[in-house]
């Protein structure tokens, strides 16, 4: 399963925030089992760095940045993904783009803490609990060749 990680999951992690860390670090272990791909949109990264060194400080802001690219799938964005994101329904241009680049990512599900921010998204927008509830608990063991 390929998911996007909207920018309040992955602040989740990063940040501890409780109560929702410890789903967030769930899915974020999923990805690491390779249960579950996940990705984050490139224009989430910047804002992460902001918030991360708002609430923290500087090297904390860079420690996040090198987290969200070495575990992480990035989103490329795009003039096609800006545009596609101001076609979509709407106020929250933000939505919109993580949206636009789910669908150009391709993936099966946009994970959020916020479903009711993606009513009109044609991606499924679930929460990390749902998610977790879809995955197998473990990687199925693979066949040897012989």
């Amino acid at each position: 399963m390929n998911v996007l990680l909207d920018i309040n999951v992955v602040l989740d992690v990063l940040l501890n925030r409780a109560p929702w860390v410890n789903e967030a670090a769930d899915v974020w272990d999923a990805h690491h089992q390779g249960r579950l791909n996940a990705y984050v949109a490139a224009f989430s990264v910047p804002t992460i760095f902001y918030v991360v060194r708002r609430q923290n400080d500087l090297t904390e802001a860079h420690q996040a940045v090198r987290i969200c690219l070495e575990t992480l799938e990035i989103a490329s964005v795009g003039r096609s993904t800006l545009e596609l994101a101001r076609q979509q329904a709407g106020s929250d241009y933000e939505d919109a783009l993580q949206i636009a680049s789910a669908l150009e990512a391709g993936v099966d599900a946009i994970v959020t803490r916020d479903p009711a921010g993606f009513a009109q998204s044609p991606v499924p927008a679930i929460t990390p609990a749902e998610l977790l509830a879809q995955l197998p608990l473990e990687n199925p063991p693979t066949e040897a060749t012989e």
